[in-house]
């Protein structure tokens, strides 16, 4: 089918209203989106009145931040103290010796003391209290998670923050 003037003032009309050219070849019925295009090129329309394109999305934009009492609170946990083990040499038997890996047992601690490839090297032989090591030990061995750190110094924080948000 060929392009008779009414063809192209009607194409002329649904360029200029925005439709693509599919929509065009459908109204127009015989020709292909491919026709289209090449007649809309061959007639120099290429602009539109309106985009083709879907609009775009509008942008959100962040709400600015602000403390209240059910932000979550921000706070150092490097300022949590390590605890403090004094240092212990291993124990010593009534002959002088030290614990080995040849004389671990259940009872006794079993933290490391020194270099493995030393001779002086040991265990520290003390009673063990719970689980492998003695209570000193197992203080160094087992030191808290982080929620319970949070929890231990929550007390001291909740005093700046609510300081910190009464001088807002």
């Amino acid at each position: 089918m060929g392009w008779t003037d009414d063809r192209v003032a009607l194409l002329r009309k649904l360029w200029a209203e925005g439709l693509s050219a599919s929509q065009i070849a459908k109204q127009l019925g015989g020709v292909t989106r491919n026709a289209v295009i090449g007649k809309v090129h061959r007639l120099g329309l290429a602009g539109r009145a309106t985009p083709s394109r879907p609009a775009k999305r509008p942008v959100r934009v962040a709400r600015p931040r602000t403390l209240s009492p059910s932000a979550p609170r921000l706070r150092s946990l490097s300022a949590s103290p390590m605890p403090e083990i004094p240092q212990l040499e291993p124990l010593r038997d009534e002959q002088g010796r030290t614990t080995n890996v040849l004389t671990l047992s259940e009872r006794v601690c079993k933290w490391p003391i020194g270099d493995p490839n030393d001779q002086s090297f040991a265990f520290c032989g003390r009673n063990a209290c719970t689980g492998p090591y003695c209570a000193d030990h197992s203080r160094l061995a087992y030191q808290p998670s982080q929620a319970k750190r949070r929890r231990a110094l929550g007390e001291q924080d909740e005093l700046r923050r609510m300081v910190r948000l009464a001088a807002m």
